[in-house]
């Protein structure tokens, strides 16, 4: 499998089609999802990636990091711009900064391939050294598994993968196919077989690795569709208070659980507590309220958690803090640099990594806020133990962008890769009912303040990779490296 005859390309055309391939990617996920643009783009990457010197290698993988983050990681500017209070050359600027930010993994993870890693069995040790670079871009400087590449796939006929080994199995699937459909169009017909495997193995798959637990759980999801720019004013908490009271109100009677999305009310629990009261209340009394709301202690530190009224035992305290939105890196420095960097909120402690699902009634949840969400193995942990997730969010930071609908579809990947339902409620969208296999089954209209009425059903039993996290895909990835290392030319 050694590419002696490597393509080579002129090096502004290699980055020209880098900086194309990582718009791709962007197509292949939500809101768009060209999920078959996925293997295209990798392909397009590992086209002579051989030919290139590990400098030159950098380069490619920075414009592909560029086009995929700069296309697909463009609501950063509305948070900046929009909710941060700055202007549109300094917001171009931090802008630009996280996405050349974001690139440089590409960039080290391609320098580090060509670096170490030659022409021998490449298209494997390519897909390996790409999943790779996807777990360093998880847990470095915090991690920011966004757009993996594996995450357009939750439509895609790879789909069942995703029980066995989540969004890194996805991502290593599609890498692969991008590099072994390459060499098929240089009549390498050795690929074909592994290629025709990768596709028509799901075909034999389980469609679910789970069973139902119990009866339906009617649930009603609150959308309250406030303006973030107000919302940590008087007005503000006076038009929360007013606005989720009156949807509760109006709930049907029949309703199990209710939920209120990410800091509902903006104020601190003790300070809600007779507004919840009211709440529940007005409620049937076998009827649960969950909410998402801010904690204080009186060592005056803060958290964003989700607690709830009525029968509910236990409450959640979101572990992964989100940099510059709920926590402020280098404060001494920063603070007070640049209104973007003076949080509206008051800065948040994380609560403890491993935390007990909250029991609802007879239902048993498992919590991701917001952000937690698009970390796969934060969520597998939670759902072991869980009948359904639930997670809160206020994606009103988004705006009108291509944000909240990527964030909603890793999401469904979550429902997919642990086969348990998933209820989002979200401030203004988007806020859905994800049954076990990834499928939204209800969803409400962003920007317009709603009640979402559905069913979920829990499950039971575990899939293999809620079993196991992804460490086993990550081994894989290292060991499909092994071959190529000590054989660059």
């Amino acid at each position: 499998m050694d590419t002696m005859a490597e393509l080579r390309l002129p090096p502004a055309l290699g980055c020209l089609i880098a900086l194309v391939a990582g718009g791709l990617t962007t197509l292949s996920a939500a809101p768009f999802s060209l999920w078959w643009l996925g293997p295209v783009a990798a392909g397009l990457v590992y086209l002579g990636l051989h030919a290139l010197s590990p400098r030159q290698a950098a380069l490619r993988g920075l414009c592909y990091g560029i086009g995929l983050f700069g296309s697909g990681a463009s609501w950063v500017y509305v948070s900046i711009h929009d909710y941060g209070y700055t202007g549109v050359p300094l917001a171009l600027l931090l802008t630009a900064l996280f996405v050349v930010g974001l690139a440089l993994f590409f960039a080290a993870t391609f320098w580090g391939y060509r670096r170490l890693c030659g022409p021998r069995l490449a298209p494997i040790t390519f897909a390996g050294a790409w999943v790779l670079g996807e777990w360093l871009r998880t847990w470095l400087f915090t991690g920011f598994p966004w757009l993996l590449l594996g995450s357009s796939q939750v439509d895609s006929p790879l789909a069942p993968w995703a029980p066995v080994g989540g969004v890194y199995l996805l991502s290593l699937i599609v890498a692969l196919t991008g590099s072994l459909g390459v060499e098929c169009l240089r009549r390498r017909w050795w690929a074909a077989l592994p290629l025709a495997a990768l596709w028509l193995v799901p075909l034999a798959l389980p469609a679910q690795w789970t069973t139902p637990a119990g009866g339906p759980v009617k649930v009603a999801l609150l959308q309250g569709n406030l303006p973030q720019l107000i919302k940590w004013t008087p007005e503000g908490q006076r038009r929360a208070v007013d606005t989720y009271l009156t949807l509760t109100r109006g709930l049907d009677e029949e309703v199990d659980l209710v939920v209120w999305p990410e800091a509902a009310l903006p104020m601190f629990e003790d300070q809600a507590a007779p507004i919840l009261a009211r709440a529940r209340a007005d409620l049937p009394q076998d009827t649960e309220l969950l909410t998402g709301i801010l904690q204080r202690d009186g060592s005056g530190l803060n958290y964003n958690s989700v607690v709830g009224r009525g029968d509910v035992e236990g409450e959640y305290r979101k572990a992964h803090l989100v940099p510059f939105g709920e926590y402020l890196p280098l404060e001494r420095l920063l603070r007070g640099a640049i209104a973007f960097f003076d949080l509206p909120a008051p800065a948040m402690t994380p609560g403890p990594a491993d935390q007990a699902p909250i029991r609802a009634g007879d239902l048993v949840i498992g919590n991701a806020i917001c952000y937690e969400i698009i970390y796969a193995d934060l969520v597998a942990a939670r759902a072991r133990e869980a009948g359904a997730l639930l997670t809160v969010s206020n994606d009103t930071w988004f705006g009108a962008s291509i944000g909240p609908l990527q964030h909603l579809q890793m999401a469904r990947l979550r429902a997919l890769e642990n086969g348990r339902p998933v209820i989002r409620a979200t401030s203004n969208g988007v806020t859905a009912l994800i049954d076990p296999r990834g499928r939204v089954t209800a969803r409400a209209p962003q920007f317009e303040t709603a009640v979402l009425e559905g069913e979920i059903t829990a499950t039971e039993g575990l899939t293999p990779f809620t079993r196991t996290g992804s460490w086993p895909t990550w081994l894989l990835a290292a060991l499909m490296v092994l071959p190529g290392l000590g054989r660059r030319r």
